[in-house]
């Protein structure tokens, strides 16, 4: 549990992981905080955004739809690996989650089966939309994957946090199924790996 870091810091860590980082906008003070709180924060949320196309991607990540008002992120990595940051504060991508997934995120350990709705994530975890159709035939390049891992990375690397930290929007929220196309497990994997 921690203070989310500053807008700088974070735009900091991402870069110094590796990662080429796209600024969209005012996005350091474009968030839902009027809303409810952003903070204390617990861990990292990996989506799939459903959608094709970058340009149109970010478009709606950061602009929302009519039944969501964005940003629904932080960033949105796109499929050449590319992290264009749209919102910083509370963001509409978590919704309403499993308490008990966030005391295992929290302690660190082994996820429980996501049974309930019944806890804000929106104030508890920093948000990564990915540019994929979430078909499971829509291909993840070598890129993009390695710039989620970079960029969950990176953030525990700040706060001190394992990759147990870092969860998929289906291991949260019963009847999610995102990421689709490749397994938390396997990301989480990678991100122990550069975390050492």
């Amino acid at each position: 549990m921690a203070p989310p870091m500053s807008a700088s810091s974070f735009i900091d860590a991402l870069k110094d992981e590796g990662l080429t980082v796209v600024e969209v906008g005012d996005w350091r003070h474009h968030n839902r905080n009027h809303i409810g709180d952003w903070g204390p924060v617990n861990g990292v949320m990996i989506h799939h955004t459903a959608t094709s196309g970058s340009a149109s991607t970010v478009r709606i990540c950061r602009e929302g739809h009519a039944n969501l008002p964005g940003p629904l992120c932080h960033g949105v990595i796109t499929k050449d690996g590319h992290v264009h940051l749209v919102g910083y504060g509370r963001a509409n991508h978590a919704g309403l989650g499993d308490d008990d997934v966030l005391r295992a995120v929290i302690a660190e350990k082994r996820l429980p089966h996501d049974n309930e709705a019944n806890t804000d994530g929106n104030s508890r975890f920093y948000g990564f939309e990915c540019e994929n159709l979430g078909d499971g035939d829509d291909p993840w390049p070598a890129a993009q994957l390695e710039a989620i891992e970079k960029a969950a990375a990176a953030i525990c690397r700040h706060h001190g946090w394992t990759e147990r930290s870092v969860i998929g929007h289906l291991e949260w929220q019963p009847g999610k199924v995102d990421p689709k196309g490749f397994t938390m497990g396997s990301m989480r994997k990678r991100i122990g790996d550069r975390l050492k």
